[in-house]
């Protein structure tokens, strides 16, 4: 069973092995609350997962440490355990989905961790870690559904009541459900007042149906730029503590997901991978009730592929009216593009992008398109920039 004091284990265990990570005020983020973040991206490995991994390695017997470890992760985990079994001098075998971002695999290796990289998505390599624990006979070390893993997360929780003593709700990441399992256990246990809540990607939102449900399922696909916790069947352990412990779950999309992303960037000169930024985007978006409260959004990882990274701010740019494309119908003749130019330049508006072609067939002979991308400052300075526009005479078809 999973107690408070297995977590109080679990933090000595960890005293000298983790980071105990600052918690940042966010003024910016979501008006009205006051509202701070957990930089659990900061972390060694650069996640939450260390935690919960090192924990449940630090419990095995010496046989089980003899036999070798074998694990299943979507990137973070993976690295959780490397780095433990690198410390404890145990081999450790990683499975991990060929779509995993490189940085993560990389980083997987460097630990000393030998990868296995299977088709599909996390749920897949979670049966090939099975089939080799059963053909080599190594100790699986479950990502998520585990009391002694769930306990090492849970020990964010004993930092945040002392960072944050008079905290009024706290958002976490959902995939496999570990994190905030052990988070709402444990910070309900200390303080029942304490509102936890989940964020899950609208593209994989598996422990938010088994709760709604009562009843766990598993998705058909799941499709998220958060592939941390992109999980299609929660586990059975995590399934029942967030029934009973969590207030409630929501989900963002991949749009919303991106603009935290760039937000976090901007103002607080953090990079979070897209799992890590879920919580944030939730309170971006007001999918929960935060005013007047004060909260914390758990940021559970910054391992984001820098090819990512580039789609990822480009995605939210747009989500945050900072980037937009207008499609102009002209008239083909001298001075059109200089009137166009002169409106958004006099706004304040600047073009990045120009593609100008000809009227097809079917079209006005003398007809022709002006293709703009530009950059903005919000939605109100995009919609004003258009109203120029066709106050000025041009017909705008985007």
């Amino acid at each position: 069973m999973l107690t408070i004091d297995s977590v109080y284990r679990a933090r000595n265990v960890l005293k000298n092995v983790i980071r105990e990570t600052d918690v940042i005020y966010a003024p910016k983020i979501c008006e009205g609350a006051q509202l701070y973040l957990k930089t659990e991206n900061l972390q060694l490995t650069g996640s939450f997962k260390v935690r919960g991994a090192y924990y449940k390695m630090s419990c095995l017997t010496d046989e089980e440490k003899a036999r070798g470890v074998v694990a299943c992760s979507a990137g973070n985990h993976a690295q959780g355990v490397a780095l433990a079994a690198q410390k404890s001098g145990i081999k450790a075998v990683i499975c991990l989905p060929d779509g995993a971002p490189i940085s993560k695999v990389e980083a997987t290796k460097s630990y000393g961790a030998e990868v296995c990289l299977v088709e599909g998505v996390y749920d897949d390599a979670y049966q090939k870690a099975l089939a080799l624990r059963e053909e080599k006979g190594y100790t699986f070390i479950h990502p998520f559904n585990d009391e002694d893993v769930i306990a090492g997360q849970a020990t964010i929780a004993l930092e945040l009541a002392e960072q944050l003593p008079d905290l009024d709700a706290v958002l976490v990441p959902i995939g496999g459900g570990g994190l905030i399992s052990g988070i709402a256990y444990a910070i309900k246990t200390i303080n029942p007042k304490v509102k936890v809540y989940g964020v899950q990607a609208k593209g994989a939102p598996s422990m938010k149906n088994a709760v709604e449900h009562g009843e766990i399922e598993e998705l058909p696909s799941v499709s998220t730029i958060a592939d941390g916790i992109a999980v299609k069947k929660p586990g059975e352990l995590t399934y029942e503590l967030c029934s009973k412990y969590v207030d409630e779950i929501v989900t963002v999309t991949d749009d919303e997901i991106s603009a935290a992303i760039l937000a976090l960037m901007e103002q607080h000169k953090l990079v979070t991978e897209g799992a890590g930024a879920v919580s944030v985007a939730a309170a971006m978006f007001n999918k929960v009730d935060l005013k007047g409260k004060k909260a914390v959004c758990v940021l559970s990882g910054g391992n984001i592929d820098v090819t990512i990274l580039s789609r990822v701010i480009k995605r939210g740019l747009l989500m945050s009216g900072r980037s937009c494309q207008l499609m102009i119908e002209l008239v083909d003749k001298p001075g059109q593009l200089k009137n166009v130019s002169r409106i958004i330049a006099d706004l304040g508006g600047n073009v990045t992008s120009v593609h100008h072609e000809r009227a097809n067939e079917g079209s006005d002979v003398n007809g022709c398109y002006l293709r703009i991308v530009l950059e903005t400052k919000n939605y109100e300075h995009i919609a004003q920039i258009k109203q120029a526009l066709r106050d000025f005479g041009f017909k705008l078809l985007q």
